[in-house]
């Protein structure tokens, strides 16, 4: 079994995941594109496995989106994704970016892709920089 640590952008929400991921899609519908202010979201999902706050659960919010299953946790100091529970507790989701241990899980695909921002297509041709370009 795999034991995950992951935290806020501000540190003040901390957690632990115990338990595997079962799959990792990126997803580009609208929802998450407002959520992440990007071409997509990118979530791991599992069944089994646990989530535990280890520090900062009172900072932590949901939003669920009115007439839709959409839902995002969030820190009310730094507005960082977290994970969350979902269906009726029975399906976790976790922000891939929110962990600090690495995982070797793969997107298994892109979802929702009709609704896929004009701008996101082709990106694997524009010009990596290590950093900020000066």
């Amino acid at each position: 079994m795999s034991v995950h640590k992951g935290r806020c952008l501000c540190g003040n929400a901390t957690f632990t995941i115990e338990g595997d991921f079962e799959t990792f899609f990126l997803c580009h519908c609208g929802h998450c594109r407002k959520d992440t202010g990007s071409a997509h979201a990118a979530n791991l999902f599992s069944s089994t496995a646990s989530l535990a706050w280890t520090s900062g659960e009172d900072k932590v919010r949901s939003f669920t989106l009115a007439g839709t299953r959409h839902t995002k946790a969030f820190c009310t100091e730094c507005g960082s994704a977290l994970p969350n529970l979902q269906m009726d507790g029975k399906l976790l989701v976790v922000p891939a970016g929110s962990l600090d241990t690495p995982f070797t899980l793969k997107p298994a695909g892109h979802i929702f892709t009709t609704s896929r921002a004009d701008w996101d297509d082709g990106l694997e041709t524009v010009p990596k920089f290590e950093a900020l370009p000066s």
